[in-house]
């Protein structure tokens, strides 16, 4: 497995950075240094200073990433952070709601532990498939292979199959606050952000004992783990046009037929292209 580890992390290696003496547009022949040149030199410094000082608050200040509106209001910061945790109670259109915004934005995203990720249904959410990272069976090593992927991707997603020894989360909640990286676990994990969860989830599209599943509704509480009230809201998870977004209270939805059943509160399975798909 460390080997598994050591090719993931060469994936992401760059090329041998130039010295700053070839990197420099001050040419260097050998002659006296003269004054121009002394303030050709000065002015590159300055510049390059510039840049690490842009780059530096650009780090600090972005501390947190795309997130689909319809969620966002209900986290605490108003969104995903950087360097944060965050577990979701077992509900793959949920994951894939969170996974949508930041990969369509640029980010890089990997999925650790979860061999039945249907990569259809991401696609259809609108997760990049260029810009995703799999890794199905991390083995006995999964912290490690988490910690390797949050080196190199902005936004990873893991299912514990066991439960981590303070030390290992302690170090990994390190390293992500060291990259930047946010984390989303499928169950419960300690020192998370906040906890998502799914209820009173209403599916559209059964008629008398025959039809297609088309869209649900179903309602989405955080909890934050510094307290205060839970937050929750009534969203399409996804809606007819495979699309997630706020329920308007008494406003019909053009072609959404009225939910034909209501189920209770249960998990669903990460692959919902299976769901939606003939009933």
């Amino acid at each position: 497995m460390s080997a598994a580890i050591d090719i993931f992390e060469r994936m992401f290696e760059y090329e041998e950075m130039p010295s700053v003496a070839s990197a420099s547009p001050v040419e260097v022949v050998g002659a006296p240094v003269s004054a121009a040149s002394d303030r050709a030199a000065g002015d590159t410094v300055a510049h390059l200073q510039s840049r690490i000082r842009q780059m530096q608050a650009t780090k600090l200040d972005a501390r947190t990433i795309p997130t689909h509106p319809a969620i966002a209001a209900l986290l605490p910061g108003g969104g995903l952070q950087q360097g944060s945790v965050y577990s979701v109670a077992g509900s793959g259109t949920l994951l894939m709601a969170l996974l949508a915004a930041p990969s369509a934005a640029g980010s890089w995203c990997g999925v650790v532990g979860v061999p039945e990720f249907g990569l259809e249904a991401a696609q259809r959410f609108g997760i990049e498939l260029e810009r995703l990272v799999l890794v199905p069976h991390p083995g006995d090593q999964w912290i490690a292979v988490t910690a390797a992927v949050a080196d190199a991707l902005s936004v990873v997603v893991m299912r514990p199959p066991k439960r981590a020894s303070d030390g290992a989360i302690t170090r990994l909640a390190a390293r992500l606050r060291q990259r930047g990286s946010t984390l989303i676990v499928l169950g419960t994990w300690p020192q998370s952000e906040a906890m998502l969860t799914l209820s009173e989830s209403d599916w559209s599209g059964i008629g008398e004992g025959h039809g297609h599943l088309e869209s649900r509704q179903a309602t989405v509480t955080v909890t934050s783990r510094l307290g205060g009230r839970p937050r929750s809201a009534r969203l399409w998870l996804p809606d007819r046009a495979e699309e997630f977004r706020r329920v308007t209270p008494g406003i019909a939805t053009p072609g959404i037929a009225t939910p034909a059943r209501t189920a209770p509160a249960a998990p669903d399975r990460i692959m919902p292209d299976r769901i939606v798909a003939a009933g």
